[in-house]
């Protein structure tokens, strides 16, 4: 195993471009209202705009992992730059909406090889203070996607919808440019294009499509052709997957191990209650509270910043107790959170809110860190690459979900009785979540 003289400068390059993904994914946020006006759009259609882009980064992570095995990770790397500058470069003039969601889902697929190749490379050439450089990158991700909505939401008052895609452009061109200079050229696997499970992939986003159609098809009126759609693609799926030798999900895997299976259940629960505060709340403040899309951005930061100090909390839980307990204390807080803005009406103060939008947000530091340690207990450390990606899908799947039943809600009117609707839901979700917890297997 090969090793660099400067470790931190391959960290600075990856880590710049790994930020994309989360970037991208979190400035939405705030930007569907806009642009929700400016395509003349239901929220249900707007909604797209946050699905396509979770859809797309679940099909693509995984490809481009082995794509990367295959053609070298510095190849990579530089190709899914160049496919997120060609988003960015095309999105801001989009004629239509259609268009609009191509790009996302361009962008989508290039911030997803990013992830992938950049683990490779960290993997290979940094071989002392590995862990270091792995949290690194992580705080790369982290920040980026906790800043990304008051990013997005100066960017909108200043420029406008368009910008959120232009500002892709500085990150992109510095981390390309260090990339060519700094990244070693990592040698060529064997290009075997036959471990790319295309019509599993094919049958993932067929499926997930015709659940999301037939969710949003709720308000109206049932879409029985997309609940069929989805029925059939989920079982294909599953039939087709089962006889795979390099599957896109194992699905036998997770058949044999339950504890994994409900992990990854959790996992998804987590994210899409978390996922419909971080995508309701921004709608709300902007079409009932009528806040500026700055104001919002920066209103944001008592959710997503909050796990920032509760995340080495649950970390030194883990490290004492075990995964268990942390996952249970963030389920709780989750939990009294949602059952908070129950209490929240139109009178209330912006501050009573601010503090309940903070004891969501710390709930995030517990079961993030948690669930994904909780995983890797009950693994095998050769599996661990394929349950990681794994993990990661459960949290796409979640943030789907979430825009889903948003578009349902905030079809007709983005109110406080619908944002109390989608808390009573939530804190269905919250008490199946503790009772998941609960029957976990660990200390």
């Amino acid at each position: 195993m090969s090793s660099i003289q400067k470790p931190w400068l391959l960290v600075l390059t990856i880590g710049l471009g790994t930020l994309l993904n989360p970037l991208n994914s979190s400035m939405i946020a705030v930007a569907v209202t806009r642009m929700q006006n400016e395509f003349a759009l239901s929220f249900a259609d707007a909604s797209w705009l946050i699905s396509i882009f979770y859809l797309f980064s679940a099909a693509g992570q995984p490809v481009m992992g082995k794509l990367s095995d295959m053609f070298g990770a510095k190849r990579l790397f530089l190709s899914g730059l160049l496919i997120v500058a060609a988003a960015s470069i095309l999105a801001p003039f989009s004629p239509s909406f259609s268009f609009l969601l191509g790009c996302r889902a361009l962008q989508a697929i290039g911030s997803s090889t990013l992830f992938p190749a950049g683990m490779s490379l960290v993997r290979t050439y940094i071989t002392e203070k590995q862990g270091r450089a792995l949290a690194l990158l992580s705080i790369f991700a982290t920040t980026s996607a906790a800043f990304g909505p008051s990013i997005g939401g100066f960017l909108i008052a200043s420029w406008d919808w368009p910008s959120i895609f232009l500002i892709n452009f500085p990150f992109v061109i510095l981390s390309f440019t260090l990339a060519l200079f700094v990244l070693p050229g990592s040698k060529k696997g064997k290009a075997n294009l036959k471990r790319i499970d295309v019509i599993g992939i094919i049958l993932f986003i067929g499926t997930v499509t015709g659940l999301i159609l037939f969710l949003l098809s709720m308000e109206e009126g049932l879409n029985l052709w997309a609940l069929f759609t989805f029925g059939m693609g989920l079982t294909l799926f599953y039939i087709y997957e089962r006889k795979r030798e390099e599957p896109f999900i194992d699905v036998l895997s997770l058949q044999s191990n339950g504890n994994i299976t409900l992990i990854y259940i959790q996992f998804i629960i987590v994210n899409l209650i978390y996922y419909c505060y971080f995508f309701g709340l921004p709608a709300y403040f902007q079409q009932e509270l009528a806040y500026s899309s700055d104001t919002t951005g920066l209103m944001m930061l008592a959710l997503a910043g909050f796990s920032v100090f509760t995340a080495p909390l649950a970390g030194h839980l883990i490290d004492k107790y075990g995964s268990k307990l942390p996952l249970l204390i963030g389920s709780i807080v989750l939990l009294t959170g949602t059952a908070l803005l129950l209490t929240y009406r139109e009178d209330s103060s912006i501050l009573w809110l601010l503090i309940i939008m903070a004891v969501i947000g710390m709930s995030s530091g517990f079961t993030n860190i948690s669930t994904q340690t909780a995983l890797y207990e009950h693994v095998d450390r050769k599996d661990t690459g394929s349950a990681s990606g794994l993990f990661q899908t459960s949290r796409y799947l979640g943030a789907i979900l979430s825009s889903s039943l948003l578009g349902v809600m905030f079809s007709q009117h983005v109110n406080t009785e619908q944002l109390h609707l989608i808390a009573s839901i939530c804190l269905v979700l919250c008490f199946l979540l503790i009772g998941l917890t609960m029957r976990l297997r660990g200390r």
